[in-house]
């Protein structure tokens, strides 16, 4: 909570251009986690020092900017994005490696799923813009779904327990365990789906 307090204190004199950075910060693999700097600014909102329908609008802004920055660093260096400096302190050859196995296992799975994993967002986004097999506008749509479950929970959640910091604490706990089951449940209905269409397609395609 001393990280959270740091961040209500920055964000309360700054505004929503802070929020904003911040979360471009977070974005391009700086260890400021994600969740705490969006609940931080859902904070000020119930303190009165912002509107929390615009902030959840900045939040997904940050969110969306710094996440289509990573996967077009990606997309234009390729591999050789990792002998950038900051980038290599995120992401190693051996981690890139991995990232890049996972991703030809998963693809667009991984994308989605990656929204809901501090510490491999960056490695993931970055992976899916160098292999260039992934358009942008998938990748934003993709990473965008994710966000509308993900930046909304702590934006809120951070405005409701504004003034109750022991409650605060333990949603923030209970939440970030909570995304992943959200997460899972949003990747398996949409898993269905796919499923159920191909196999429509299918159908249709045998009975002609």
């Amino acid at each position: 909570m001393e990280l959270l307090e740091r961040l209500v204190t920055v964000f309360a004199e700054n505004g929503y251009l802070a929020v904003f950075l911040a979360l471009l910060l977070c974005g391009a693999g700086v260890p400021l986690p994600e969740d705490i700097t969006l609940v931080a600014g859902g904070v000020i909102a119930g303190l009165g020092y912002a509107n929390v329908h615009t902030m959840f609008g900045v939040g997904m802004a940050g969110v969306l900017v710094g996440d289509a920055g990573m996967f077009l660093l990606g997309h234009h260096f390729g591999a050789r994005i990792l002998k950038l400096r900051f980038v290599a302190r995120v992401l190693t050859p051996e981690r890139y490696a991995k990232v890049q196995e996972k991703f030809e296992r998963y693809g667009n799975r991984l994308m989605f799923i990656a929204r809901f994993l501090p510490g491999m967002r960056t490695a993931v986004f970055i992976t899916a813009g160098s292999t260039h097999r992934v358009t942008f506008l998938r990748f934003f749509l993709l990473d965008g779904l994710a966000a509308l479950i993900s930046v909304p929970i702590w934006v809120y959640l951070g405005y409701f327990g504004a003034d109750n910091h022991e409650w605060l604490a333990k949603w923030i706990h209970r939440g970030q365990n909570g995304l992943w089951l959200v997460g899972g449940a949003v990747l398996l209905v949409a898993l269905v789906l796919w499923w159920r269409h191909k196999r429509r397609v299918s159908c249709e395609s045998g009975s002609r």
